[in-house]
């Protein structure tokens, strides 16, 4: 059981790497060529192109005392519809950026990544016997950036599973492969994240597997007042198929719906594998995320996948 010293270490590194701050920039309104996940926005930098900015935005606008929840509101389908138009809509960046003052929108936003992320990947990670803080982190830390589960399963090829291989061995091979990864993307943005394997490993070598301050990251030290520093990059490793999926007219279909079927099966739901979202899609889910107790919204989200190990 992480310490919550511990969990906000992790939580910390990673707002380093995604804006710069360790106390993460809630206002933060980024657009970089050739990212794959579109506009990001907020203390960890969620992506439209993920659809996980409409998850946090429809949390937002439903808050009580939500003061740009009505200008926003109106922007909600064409976010559940990853509407790219809106990576230069001059209006809705501006009131993304004002909204992060809101401190309404700051709870909004440490709720969504607690629950969304954080959450979901300390789970994952327990149930591979990474139980150790920094391990917590670098798994958190593909899971916000995108990548967890292939480089996960790649790891696992490698050198078989933590628990045959060793937790601290395994998440050794791990920061390793995800570098090289990092470091051999066709995205060149994605080349230049490899700093963030570097840090990991730092840390690693140091031994400071449980996360004890003071630790420095990119120049920022971090323990009880944490500094900022120069310029990051948010570029998202997420891949831009992981879609939210969710009941839509037309029906969602695709690889991605059958696989969320299949999943939801393995789970003991009876479901038709055809590749389609439908009500049978919907209720089934709703029921899966009740049980593991997830926002039972019916759709499937980061949260949601990581549940099912997708």
């Amino acid at each position: 059981m992480l310490s919550k010293t511990q969990k906000e270490t992790a939580k910390a590194i990673v707002n380093i790497f995604e804006t710069g701050s360790a106390r993460g920039d809630y206002a933060r309104v980024t657009l970089l060529a050739g990212d794959s996940g579109h506009l990001t926005y907020g203390r960890a930098q969620t992506t439209l192109g993920s659809g996980n900015l409409h998850l946090l935005i429809k949390s937002y606008c439903a808050m009580s005392g939500a003061s740009h929840a009505r200008p926003l509101q109106p922007y909600l389908p064409r976010l559940a519809d990853i509407d790219l138009r809106l990576d230069t809509d001059r209006a809705f960046r501006t009131l993304l950026s004002e909204a992060g003052a809101d401190p309404v929108m700051q709870e909004a936003q440490d709720a969504f990544f607690d629950r969304v992320y954080w959450a979901p990947a300390v789970t994952a990670a327990g149930k591979l016997g990474l139980v150790e803080a920094l391990s917590a982190a670098i798994v958190y830390d593909g899971v916000v950036h995108g990548s967890w589960s292939a480089m996960r399963d790649r790891t696992t090829a490698k050198i078989g599973t933590p628990l045959k291989a060793g937790a601290r061995k395994w998440t050794e091979v791990y920061i390793a492969e995800r570098r090289s990864w990092f470091a051999g993307h066709s995205n060149t943005l994605l080349r230049k994240c490899v700093y963030r394997m570097d840090a990991f490993a730092a840390l690693a070598k140091a031994g400071n597997w449980s996360l004890a301050l003071p630790v420095t990251v990119r120049g920022v030290h971090i323990d009880k007042d944490v500094l900022d520093i120069g310029p990051a990059i948010p570029a998202s490793a997420e891949d831009a198929a992981n879609r939210t999926l969710r009941l839509a007219e037309p029906r969602m279909s695709g690889n991605d719906v059958r696989a969320l079927q299949e999943a939801l099966v393995k789970e003991g739901y009876a479901l038709n594998c055809d590749g389609i979202f439908g009500e049978s899609v919907e209720k089934a889910l709703k029921s899966f995320q009740r049980d593991f107790g997830i926002v039972d919204d019916g759709i499937a989200g980061p949260a949601t996948r990581l549940m099912l190990g997708l």
